[in-house]
């Protein structure tokens, strides 16, 4: 069955949704990476999540997966043009995020912390 999107905000965020892929994007905005530079320039991401974004990414067009024949290996990735379109649209969200990322540290943190006792609960 084919999903029906009930916009073009809907469609681009199955293709992002989650922690890691924007990030990984975003690592490869410039230029093509290696596995571990990739691994290195997303902090926090496990091996095993970074293989499965990277494979759902390339299923999606986004990211081309290049393998060299070498001894050894090498895997190369680098972003496709619609990768390309997709960082384009998501740099104003970056920009909207370094401008208000006092803000945003801040109200995370409120959201994060333990329950004030003397408030009432909702």
């Amino acid at each position: 069955m084919v999903r029906r999107y009930q916009c073009g905000l809907d469609a681009a965020m199955d293709v992002i949704g989650g922690k890691w892929k924007a990030l990984i994007l975003w690592a490869l905005h410039t230029e093509e990476r290696r596995f571990g530079e990739l691994r290195r320039a997303v902090p926090g991401i496990s091996e095993k999540m970074l293989i499965q974004q990277l494979r759902e990414m390339e299923t999606r067009g986004i990211v081309h997966r290049e393998v060299y024949r070498e001894v050894p290996p090498k895997v190369v990735y680098s972003l496709t043009p619609l990768g390309e379109s997709l960082n384009e649209a998501l740099l104003p969200l970056g920009v909207w995020g370094q401008d208000h990322e006092e803000h945003i540290t801040a109200t995370a943190r409120s959201t994060t912390a333990a329950p004030d006792p003397a408030r009432p609960a909702a």
